[in-house]
């Protein structure tokens, strides 16, 4: 029996034909990353091959690395192996890995969601015979609304604390969420003022090309005043700081598709909890495998024993396998009870909703 074109070895998804690893967790010396997440994009490998989009992250949160990039639908070869990047749709710069080698196709999605967020790239289907899946949240609970909805009521909330004035502080992650928040604010209601984190972060995707809207680094000689008239972006371990709490008075909202559970939000000490993920819900999950038209599924992370037992329910051949990946926020799935699904105005979901029974990273 030939082996498969693609392992999964300690480490990290192998193939040894090409001699290459796609988001490997231990140093190697060929890489193909499919984001710069910090779960899939490690120090330590001798080379490093990634879509253009993520070149200047890359560089700013790994060092001077060997770094070659391609743009989407550019093929590489490897010893004869053809890889091909696809978009993810998960954060700027995230990609799907194609590879292909004597008419064998898988492909490794790394992360994804499939709501166009309007400034990543927007996920693509890619037809293969062997899909490999992240399932963050693949339970039935999780079904996002149209993030129009989502952001409404973001700049409702932001403006109602201007006029009380208070300061507004929205805390997402550094790369994907804070840049999709910083995107869709209204900014006739005031400025934008930024964590040294994320701003940095924005620095490396301007420096890349992309077009980010105006935001302001908080720094020691930024007037409180001035910032009380705007909006912070703040990332999850500035959660509980002395920096946030400067800005006292504050309202304080979090952006996760775990806010969708009360239990997370309570955790989290918010005011407001705002469902937003950079990953897929479970019909986008569902959907995206069903596009690929692939014979074998293997699920990497998140609720991967129900969501496999699901798909193979359902006439898909389904497994899971162990990987490091993971929660590429601040809160994992073990950490969430799902008894305590919200109900109020802020998540209309509902345990038992979907296509079963029920249950980030990205948050």
């Amino acid at each position: 029996m030939a082996k498969p074109l693609l392992e999964f070895t300690d480490c990290g998804i192998y193939c040894e034909t090409g001699r290459f690893y796609i988001d490997p967790w231990k140093p190697v010396d060929d890489a193909v990353i499919t984001h710069a997440h910090a779960d899939h994009a490690y120090w330590g490998h001798k080379s490093y091959l990634a879509h253009h989009l993520s070149k200047e992250v890359l560089y700013y949160r790994l060092g001077d690395i060997n770094l070659q990039t391609i743009e989407y639908g550019e093929t590489v070869t490897k010893n004869g192996v053809e890889i091909c990047l696809f978009p993810a749709g998960h954060v700027i710069g995230s990609a799907q890995v194609r590879v292909s080698y004597k008419g064998e196709v898988w492909v490794v999605s790394g992360d994804y969601k499939t709501e166009d967020d309007g400034i990543s790239t927007p996920f693509e289907p890619v037809r293969c015979h062997h899909f490999i899946s992240e399932c963050t949240f693949g339970m039935p609970v999780y079904q996002w609304k149209p993030q129009a909805e989502i952001f409404t009521d973001i700049n409702n909330w932001w403006r109602n604390n201007k006029e009380q004035g208070i300061a507004t502080v929205i805390a997402g992650y550094s790369l994907g969420k804070a840049q999709r928040i910083l995107q869709h604010l209204d900014l006739s209601i005031g400025p934008v003022f930024t964590h040294g984190v994320i701003e940095n972060t924005n620095e490396a995707l301007r420096r890349n090309g992309v077009t980010l809207n105006p935001t302001t680094r908080i720094t020691y000689e930024t007037p409180k005043e001035e910032i009380r008239k705007g909006i912070i972006l703040a990332p999850p371990s500035a959660i509980g700081t002395p920096w946030i709490r400067k800005f006292a008075p504050f309202s304080f909202g979090y952006c996760s598709g775990w806010m969708a559970l009360r239990g997370a939000k309570r955790r989290r000490a918010a005011d407001r909890g705002f469902v937003l993920s950079d990953h897929a819900d479970w019909d986008g999950l569902v959907s995206a495998i069903d596009a690929t038209g692939c014979e074998k599924v293997y699920l990497t992370h998140g609720y991967t024993a129900s969501f496999a037992r699901y798909l193979n329910e359902i006439g898909f051949d389904a497994r899971e396998v162990h990987t490091l990946f993971g929660d590429d926020e601040d809160i994992n799935a073990q950490d969430v009870d799902l008894k305590d699904t919200v109900t109020s105005e802020e998540s209309t979901l509902s345990f038992g909703e979907g296509r079963g029974e029920a249950e980030e990273a990205s948050l």
